[in-house]
């Protein structure tokens, strides 16, 4: 009896030890999981390895569409097959095309009221223009917001729209748009030239002359570079308007159409004898975005992009090759080394959380093309399903005139769309890297107007959060001496792991960042 009862005794403590460890494990055990060890496998040793290749002669400088860039995108794509990472698009094409055109620097006059201009002096296009006209349509700024519009009562439909920059003041001196002495996006010109243009076209105008006396040299010194390199303006293909055309222009020319155009601040017609004998030439341009994918374990429906430009300036006529170490060789180099990261800890069981996309993209040194061609064109991912984009351009080298710690970063664009975001990156470097964060360009009123002018704004300007983390410019910016020797492989690798942490923890965070301020 004794022997019978300890036998089911012990069965018993059998059956509640047992439903005690089914209930045990239907709790899910999380796993604490270090990101420093994937970070530490970003090394200046294999960075430098990378850029001494990719900032080399071989590439030419990497000019978009030309053998050089070619050669970059059958590099990146080695790379990324080498790691065994995926490409992005469903096809298996590592390749994203990106149709572009390139119009050559145009060639011709412009005759007001029988003075002729020759393009590029007192006036400047970049584009074919051609006709007559005797009159055309003073718009003052050419702004127009919900309570105020410098159309009203025009009809500027196949007519040619004259306007200057800046934006409408009231007799008080303060400002239409905001009603207070703030000034709105329109005073701007980073922000709202393109802004000007497309709202004169949706108005059905031909085209714009655009006096802004501030930034006229600014075009100038663009027109005179292109003509002695024998360039041309790149656009994307999907955005050519063969039938509109814009020029800018001087006080000189701006005053020959409308005396005292500055005092000037009624929408008018201007009686004027116009007639334009611009000629230009074209050709289509291949290029493309190389893009690849680790695929998110619980959310792979929401995404985390890290992007860096993988082009450059090519060749001058002298034959000095601009090798773009910095620009941006070390922002793409720090990509495929943060995409090497990310695949370890995916082989060891660790994979993120979100999606992590990794674009390398073409064209920035012409206009922002490629990212531009992403996200307005043809997202590989959807927008709505896009956390943020953390984009890397230029980060290898020191800022001359900056004082204090050389290893430092600027940080541009992490408060503007989303505080968790600015929060979070600030938390990820005082845990794990200390470097000193720098918000010197973050500024609104910063002349150089650089969070406007990397690929980052693409994605920005679609509310999607982003970090633009970049060195500062130096003497060797868009000059052949941008060479790999002259990069500091310490900072590349503090920087470039600074990046990866910081993703790793936006892909691997509960909830998804919150958006709590708008695009402006």
């Amino acid at each position: 009896m004794k022997k019978i009862l300890f036998v089911a005794l012990g069965l018993s403590l059998a059956c509640n030890s047992s439903q005690k460890t089914i209930s045990q494990q239907t709790e899910p055990v999380k796993t604490v999981v270090d990101p420093q060890v994937y970070a530490e496998s970003i090394t200046e040793a294999e960075l430098k390895e990378h850029l001494y290749t990719y900032a080399s002669d071989e590439f030419e400088g990497r000019d978009t569409g030309e053998p050089g860039q070619k050669k970059a995108v059958e590099y990146l794509k080695a790379e990324y097959v080498q790691l065994g990472i995926p490409a992005a698009q469903s096809d298996g094409n590592y390749f994203q095309n990106v149709p572009l055109v390139i119009n050559h620097l145009p060639k011709g006059s412009v005759s007001i009221h029988g003075k002729k201009y020759e393009n590029g002096d007192g006036l400047l296009t970049f584009s074919a223009a051609s006709g007559s006209y005797d009159n055309i349509v003073y718009v003052n700024n050419g702004v127009e917001e919900e309570n105020y519009s410098d159309y009203a009562g025009l009809d500027v439909k196949g007519k040619i729209v004259l306007m200057k920059a800046g934006e409408p003041v009231n007799a008080d001196g303060t400002y239409k748009i905001s009603g207070t002495n703030e000034k709105s996006v329109w005073s701007n010109m980073s922000e709202s030239l393109g802004k000007r243009m497309e709202l004169a076209s949706s108005k059905g105008a031909i085209g714009v002359l655009y006096f802004d006396e501030g930034n006229y040299g600014r075009f100038k010194n663009r027109f005179n570079f292109m003509q002695g390199n024998d360039g041309g303006s790149m656009v994307l293909k999907d955005e050519m308007e063969s039938d509109f055309f814009s020029f800018f222009i001087d006080a000189t020319v701006a005053n020959a159409i409308l005396p005292n155009i500055l005092s000037e601040n009624k929408s008018k017609n201007v009686a004027t004898k116009l007639v334009l004998n611009i000629e230009s030439d074209s050709k289509d341009v291949d290029s493309e975005n190389v893009v690849a994918v680790i695929k998110g374990s619980e959310k792979p429906n929401e995404y985390v992009i890290i992007s860096a430009h993988l082009d450059h300036v090519g060749v001058n006529n002298a034959g000095e090759i601009f090798n773009g170490a910095d620009d941006d060789g070390s922002g793409t180099v720090g990509l495929l080394e943060i995409a090497e990261a990310f695949k370890k800890a995916a082989d060891e069981g660790h994979g993120p959380k979100r999606s992590v996309v990794f674009l390398h993209v073409t064209g920035e040194e012409k206009g922002l093309l490629g990212s531009k061609y992403y996200a307005d064109h043809d997202p590989i991912f959807p927008l709505s399903e896009t956390v943020a984009d953390l984009n890397i351009d230029m980060i290898g080298r020191i800022d001359p005139n900056r004082k204090g710690d050389r290893n430092y970063i600027y940080l541009i664009g992490s408060d503007k769309l989303s505080t968790e975001l600015h929060e979070l990156s600030e938390e990820v470097n005082r845990k794990y890297m200390n470097i000193e964060l720098d918000y010197t360009f973050n500024d609104e009123n910063d002349p150089n107007r650089f969070y406007y002018r990397s690929d980052h704004y693409n994605f920005a300007k679609n509310n999607i959060p982003i970090i633009f983390y970049f060195n500062g410019t130096h003497a060797d910016y868009h000059q052949p001496g941008d060479t790999p020797d002259k990069i500091n492989y310490d900072l590349l690798q503090n920087r470039t792991r600074l990046v990866f942490l910081t993703a790793w923890e936006i892909a691997n965070r509960d909830a998804r960042l919150k958006v709590d301020k708008a695009a402006k």
